[in-house]
């Protein structure tokens, strides 16, 4: 693969390494989630690396030269920074993870990859990647940094022990990076360059025309993917000789060599596929499977399938077997231009619709597994999943693509239908994965952002109170109190503007509870009698009684006796007209908790009395032996020792050996 990757492309070249790229920017207000650099581990050489011999010596060289002196001069105790550059498709990464395999025994302390830009090409924050590097610490380390947009990129990433080695890819020099010289990558030597066709065609035919394979090479001028891709595509014809590919190659259109070779494969294509390919560009994230790409063309799964691993066999595509499909880096602005000039507006929304559609019924089918429910009747066979681990593992692996298919709807503006209800599912199937309440807290913010964003656009009130009480959620959950706060009352703005009398009561409770766990009763107490107030408005019992309860429970908690047992009388009284007895004990038990701390143990001893009469009422013997509990307290401060042993001793009836602690 000498050099054949692209800038930024998936690969791990001789490594093997997969790529760990962290995800998008950080959303603001709320940690997004980390993602660890992968170790890779160095082995024998990668099948298909050629030459570089050059290139690769002076970077060894470069290791062991001098750095700049610090004050006093004293050696920087900062590690050493190599960096590669060059055009994309000219094999910079492949040439960094090239050296990394051959200079790895160096490093015991661990050898790292991480790409430094996300799925659409944006740089990543240097925070967000320094935390995926926080292993690559505690001594000489050796770390490979892949397409770097910027100078400050690296600000804060080289490793501080003395000995380490950070070795980075950009498409030029970085500015701001101290005692750095960039190794510019240009097309192969000839004689590498003919190796590199011959591994892909045979030998035989190089042999018998070598003067043709020469001319080839020079005529793409040793660029590795313009190479792989001519080389691929004489597979494909076995009776045309390389002096004729050569001379086909010169009269295909566009200038520069990767742009003449892609068109010479291009334009040789079926037309069907030759419109497959140009719409794998529409894939969010770059990642492409076979569902992907049958929705986006409107062909079969099987069909879809076999002309994705025709790509990859003609090097227009990357990937394949256990990895997700991408196009390489370096081919998708030509491909891109390419939908622009010959693919109608509509009929690329068509596609991008078609494609989210088929997401959006592969995530529901997703959730319902994790969720262990049956999928639709009438889904058919591919969109459906064997197993929760195999729903978990496509969830796991799609996410970033899943995630980037969310942000370009929204972003489309005309698709905010699909939109919404893609984002609906991914919140599910996310919900749906236990270990996700804090793993995956920030796609999930972001996700509940982009529906905030579609619902302000559209206004849709509901919409948009329902997207800001999830965010004031997390919020409130992740311990931003004041976040939460401002998003919920945000939310009870547009609740109202939107007569949503049901999402007022939830966020008048939410925002009672957020103060509650901020221990600003007062404000507390208030917003639970808000609450109430909408609820007895609309009638609803049984909210009344939960919310009589909760602000009984921050009355007590204020020492507010009075107050507080007349709340719990009314919660007992609401959930008698209801019928429901076991509730209404634990109120009156709760009740005779008030009046005991109060100083009444006879008004306690009481009530206690009319709550073990509703929870034998209710058969429920756990909440008899608590009532027994509670009234042998009241005996206890009445001075009565004797009888309250004995309600101890029949609440201890009331559970088998062991079912109970003993009292």
């Amino acid at each position: 693969m000498s050099g054949a990757q692209g800038a930024g492309g998936p690969e791990a070249g001789a490594q093997g390494a997969p790529v760990a790229a962290a995800s998008p920017g950080p959303v603001p207000g709320v940690v997004p989630t980390r993602r660890r650099a992968k170790p890779f581990v160095p082995s024998s050489p990668a099948t298909g690396f050629v030459g570089r011999e050059r290139e690769l010596e002076e970077l060894r060289a470069e290791i062991g030269r001098p750095g700049l002196r610090a004050a006093g001069g004293r050696e920087s105790e900062q590690g050493r920074v190599l960096l590669v550059v060059g055009r994309p498709g000219i094999g910079r990464t492949t040439v960094a993870l090239e050296l990394a395999r051959q200079v790895a025994g160096d490093y015991p302390a661990g050898r790292f990859f991480v790409r430094l830009t996300g799925d659409g090409g944006e740089p990543l924050p240097a925070q967000q990647v320094e935390d995926a590097l926080a292993p690559a610490v505690g001594g000489p380390a050796l770390v490979v940094l892949d397409d770097v947009a910027r100078g400050d990129q690296l600000a804060g990433l080289l490793p501080a022990a003395p000995g380490s080695l950070v070795v980075a890819t950009a498409g030029g020099p970085l500015t701001g990076v101290a005692d750095v010289r960039p190794c510019t990558l240009g097309g192969l030597d000839t004689p590498a360059a003919v190796e590199l066709v011959a591994r892909t065609i045979g030998g035989t035919r190089v042999t018998n025309d070598p003067r043709g394979a020469e001319t080839l090479v020079q005529e793409l001028g040793g660029h590795p993917t313009a190479l792989r891709l001519v080389a691929a595509w004489l597979v494909g014809h076995p009776r045309l000789s390389l002096s004729d590919a050569a001379t086909r190659l010169k009269a295909a259109e566009g200038s520069g060599e990767l742009v003449r070779a892609f068109r010479l494969v291009y334009d040789t294509l079926p037309t069907t596929a030759a419109r497959i390919l140009r719409l794998l560009v529409l894939a969010p994230a770059g990642r492409v499977d076979a569902q992907v790409a049958s929705a986006l063309a409107g062909c079969s799964v099987p069909a879809a399938q076999s002309t994705l691993d025709d790509f990859v066999a003609g090097a227009l595509l990357e990937g394949g077997g256990a990895r997700p499909y991408r196009v390489p880096g370096s081919l998708e602005p030509l491909l891109r231009a390419l939908v622009e000039q010959l693919d109608p507006p509509e009929d690329v929304r068509l596609a991008r619709a078609r494609m989210l559609e088929r997401t959006v019924r592969l995530l529901r089918s997703c959730g319902a597994t994790l969720a262990g429910e049956a999928p639709d009747d009438g889904l058919p066979r591919t969109l459906r999943f064997g197993s929760r681990a195999e729903a978990a593992g496509w969830l796991a692996e799609r996410l970033p693509a899943l995630m980037a298919a969310a942000r370009a709807a929204v972003a489309d503006g005309e698709l905010d239908t699909l939109a919404r209800r893609l984002v609906a599912a991914l919140v599910r199937a996310l919900v749906a994965v236990p270990e996700s309440a804090q793993t995956m807290a920030g796609e999930r913010y972001e996700l509940h952002g982009l529906v905030l964003g579609v619902a302000e656009r559209r206004g849709l009130h509901r919409e948009k109170a329902a997207a800001l009480i999830n965010l004031a959620d997390l919020d409130a959950e992740a311990g931003r109190g004041d976040d939460a706060v401002a998003k919920y009352r945000q939310a009870l703005d547009a609740a109202r503007a939107g007569d949503d009398t049901d999402a007022e009561g939830r966020i008048l409770e939410a925002l009672a509870g957020t103060y509650l766990a901020r221990q600003d009763l007062p404000r507390a107490c208030d917003w639970f009698g808000r609450a109430l107030a909408l609820r007895q408005g609309r009638g609803e019992l049984v909210h009344q009684a939960r919310l009589h309860a909760r602000i009984g429970s921050v009355l007590t908690y204020q020492a507010r006796y009075g107050p507080a047992l007349r709340e719990w009388r009314a919660s007992a009284a609401v959930y008698r007209r209801l019928g429901d007895m076991p509730s209404q004990a634990r109120a009156l038990t709760e009740a005779a908790r008030v009046q005991e701390y109060a100083g009444h143990p006879e008004d306690a001893l009481r009530t206690c009395r009319d709550a073990l009469y509703w929870a034998r009422q209710a058969g429920e013997r756990r909440l008899e032996a608590a009532v027994l509990l509670r009234l042998a307290d009241a005996l206890d401060r009445l001075g009565d020792g004797s009888g309250a042993g004995l309600q101890r001793k029949a609440a201890r009836k009331l559970f088998r050996p062991g079912e109970f602690p003993d009292f």
